[in-house]
């Protein structure tokens, strides 16, 4: 899986390197790739990922990420309810997520249920890489 090959970064050497760090989460494995790549290029982060909600969050307490990039829709464990459980844990409940959904048109509908659970932002799948970098930022700093 993804989020164990990348869990052997050494955490200290990330934060030498002044880099952000970023878990995504999301179970289409091509588009995690992908989107992994993209970030990484831009040498402002590093990215942790899997495509499991559970192993997610255990990758979040143990890596302490700047923040969560996570799919919404998922199998078993959903971006919904995996926020909603990262936010009551005292070890990640600070830690900023940015939902990253191909749900276009049904996005305000969703957007107000994860507003309650405390959800940031939605970034649509379709929006590009030059956004997506763009609202992480607007997250991050």
């Amino acid at each position: 899986m993804e989020g164990r090959k990348n869990a052997q970064q050494n955490p200290q050497s990330v934060v030498a390197s002044g880099k952000k760090r970023i878990l995504y989460i999301d179970d289409e494995k091509d588009f995690l790739l992908l989107t992994k790549i993209r970030l990484e290029e831009s040498g402002e982060f590093v990215v942790i990922t899997t495509t499991d909600a559970e192993e997610g969050m255990e990758l979040a307490k143990k890596h302490k990420p700047d923040l969560i990039l996570m799919d919404v829709i998922m199998p078993g464990l959903g971006g919904g309810r995996a926020a909603e459980i990262l936010f009551s844990d005292v070890q990640t409940k600070s830690i900023p997520i940015l939902f990253y959904s191909a749900l276009v048109d049904d996005i305000s509908t969703e957007n107000e249920r994860l507003q309650k659970i405390g959800g940031r932002d939605f970034v649509p799948k379709t929006a590009g890489y030059k956004e997506l970098i763009r609202r992480i930022k607007k997250v991050l700093y």
